[in-house]
């Protein structure tokens, strides 16, 4: 096998197919308030984001940190990811999630548009004012 070969199963990005993709998986991805921001900011962008990039536009998540929000962001298959030389680009996958679950993400979007927090230091500033707030996960498994 020619080392070309081996260099681009090793940079192979995994996605879900678009049939593949769940309700379930991409609510839960969005219930996070730091990847709900960073789905909203890619919304709102030209589409096509990096983890630096995202790092200086919110001047306090480190890299790690986002890196994991675009892996499961990707995983739920929210984001599309593509390689371009040594940095990682993600962009929102509108057609595919408009196609599977009509009116979803424009919905979620529209609703907490009003409510969008201040990330800083991986907590949140809810109101923007400096006064952080902790978030609390709660396990919601078996509540109808």
């Amino acid at each position: 096998m020619m080392e070309d070969e081996c260099t681009a199963r090793q940079r192979a990005i995994a996605h879900p197919t678009r049939d593949e993709l769940t309700l379930v998986d991409v609510l839960h991805a969005l219930a996070d308030p730091v990847r709900l921001e960073i789905v909203r900011r890619l919304s709102g962008a030209d589409g096509r984001m990096n983890c630096i990039a995202s790092a200086e536009s919110t001047g306090c998540l480190s890299k790690s940190t986002l890196s994991h929000h675009f892996r499961i962001l990707r995983e739920a298959g929210i984001v599309r990811s593509e390689r371009r030389g040594v940095e990682l680009l993600n962009c929102l996958r509108t057609e595919d999630l408009e196609s599977r679950f009509p009116g979803v993400l424009a919905s979620i979007l529209a609703a907490t548009a009003g409510h969008a927090p201040t990330l800083c230091s991986g907590k949140l500033d809810a109101a923007g004012d400096g006064a952080t707030v902790a978030i609390k996960q709660v396990d919601i498994e078996g509540v109808v």
